[in-house]
């Protein structure tokens, strides 16, 4: 299973096979000539970029429920409202200097809800930070050091499409909350999409992870930051060898999207859905390998309609780089930008063309009127929006999904406990459809004294009835 790197690391630094830190070898990729190469150390290239790797520090303010709550007796005093408990949760991560002025880039799950966080520097030098952007659906945070006149060490950012299947690397972080640990290994595979985040797309490895790496850095043998170290997989929850790291170019992205002051993260939207090419399909239409991406569906006026795509064409390639799965051209996309003209090619009937697009933000058609709804009915404690292609593409849905969507639920609310889930369409309340969040807090005043509620999940239709 995927072990999500949030808290702490066993101390080991590897001083293995390495090769040479001479400008010959920085240009050129060779194997170690002799033994004396081979007895080489990875201790200079660890000296020019463990300084920009800090460990980073969260802490959250959480509330328990009470454990008398659902008690008859207790209920019977305090009502319903039982009083919760607050107490507070540290979490321990890394996370790496960018900017000599102190932005820090990190995984999102490190510092997710914190109230407060900081980091500390090699040195031992502890800084307060804030959080300047941050995106949960591809697990990345930038945070800003709070300190003045302060210069820091950095680490420049790499070309993570540069790299290739046994290139040596460097993973850099805090794991288990033992202080910063080195240790290293090679590049085992490149665009892996078995770690669940929606940009699928992650850069495998055999250095040593553990929890308490994420955020930390995968460093290429020149000293460049070419991934963001983010998960492991693991049965018992140490390193079993296969860490994946999200690529740098990404991160560059990411990075530029909060120097511009962007409150959000947007990532282009093509207007159409996909699904892998099984064997069978790869058979039909010729293809040498299982490859490419599946076109589905199709939103009119969108723009991929615009470039000509069908359902049952499949993408194969962008600006000539393979795509081997839906998800990889969901990360070109992605780090091509907004603006970008992109180009396709597209297997249609077992004939390939070319097909370009223009990437653009996903439009809010409809007016999003966020509410949540409170009061004695089943979806009290639901922030529920009306959908457009924005809000469908920010929680991952159809881009043509219509209606009235549940965003998310207050834990242990009303909604949360009747089984209620985020991205659940609304379609009807006691007969009333449902086609906008003003209807449907009109239509939750209404106090009856049963409700018949009809949703949509994942494209099946459930009927519930609550008293």
């Amino acid at each position: 299973m995927h072990l999500l790197l949030k808290r702490t690391a066993v101390s080991m630094i590897a001083l293995v096979m390495a090769m040479p830190l001479s400008a010959e070898a920085q240009t050129a990729k060779t194997l170690p000539q002799s033994q004396t190469q081979m007895q080489l150390s990875f201790a200079p290239l660890v000296k020019q970029t463990s300084g920009a790797v800090v460990n980073v520090y969260a802490e959250r303010v959480v509330q328990r429920q009470s454990p008398f709550a659902g008690d008859p007796f207790f209920e019977q005093f305090f009502g319903q409202r039982m009083p919760n408990r607050t107490e507070k949760q540290s979490s321990l991560g890394s996370g790496v200097i960018v900017e000599a002025n102190g932005t820090v880039i990190t995984n999102n799950h490190v510092v997710d809800g914190a109230d407060d966080i900081k980091i500390a520097l090699s040195d031992g030098r502890e800084f307060p930070c804030k959080v300047v952007l941050k995106d949960d659906r591809v697990d990345l945070a930038v945070l800003k050091i709070q300190s003045k006149n302060e210069t820091f060490p950095v680490l420049p950012l790499g070309n993570s499409d540069g790299i290739e299947v046994g290139d040596l690397v460097l993973a850099i972080g805090n794991p288990f909350g033992v202080g910063q640990t080195v240790t290293s290994g090679i590049v085992s595979a490149l665009a892996r999409n078995q770690v669940k985040n929606e940009v699928g797309f992650f850069i495998q490895t055999d250095a040593s992870i553990n929890p308490g790496n994420s955020g930390g850095a995968l460093v290429n043998m020149t000293g460049e930051l070419i991934g963001l170290n983010t998960a492991i997989f693991s049965q018992g929850g140490g390193s079993n060898g296969i860490g994946f790291a999200i690529p740098a170019n990404l991160v560059k992205v990411f990075l530029a999207a909060a120097d511009r002051g962007d409150k959000s993260f947007e990532r282009p939207y093509i207007g159409a859905s996909f699904e892998p090419v099984t064997s069978d399909v790869a058979e039909a239409l010729g293809l040498d390998k299982v490859r490419g991406a599946l076109v589905t569906k199709v939103v009119d006026g969108g723009p991929a309609a615009k470039a000509g795509l069908k359902p049952g064409e499949v993408i194969t390639a962008l600006n000539n780089i393979s795509i081997e799965h839906p998800d990889a051209l969901g990360y070109r996309l992605t780090t091509a930008g907004l603006g970008a003209t992109v180009a396709l090619t597209v297997l249609d009937n077992g004939k390939e063309h070319q097909a370009t697009m223009t990437l653009a933000a996903a439009p809010e058609s409809t007016p999003r009127d966020e509410r949540v709804i409170e009061g004695n009915n089943p979806f009290s404690g639901a922030t529920v929006a009306n959908l457009s292609p924005r809000v469908a593409d920010d929680l991952h849905m159809p881009p043509d999904s219509t209606g009235v969507v549940i965003e998310s639920l207050k834990p242990n609310s009303p909604a949360d406990r009747l089984g209620f889930a985020a991205r659940d369409i609304v379609i009807s309340i006691n007969g009333v459809a449902i086609n906008t969040t003003e209807i449907l807090q009109k239509t939750v005043t209404s106090n009856p004294s049963f409700w018949r509620v009809e949703i949509e999940r994942d494209g099946q239709r459930i009927r519930q009835f609550f008293r």
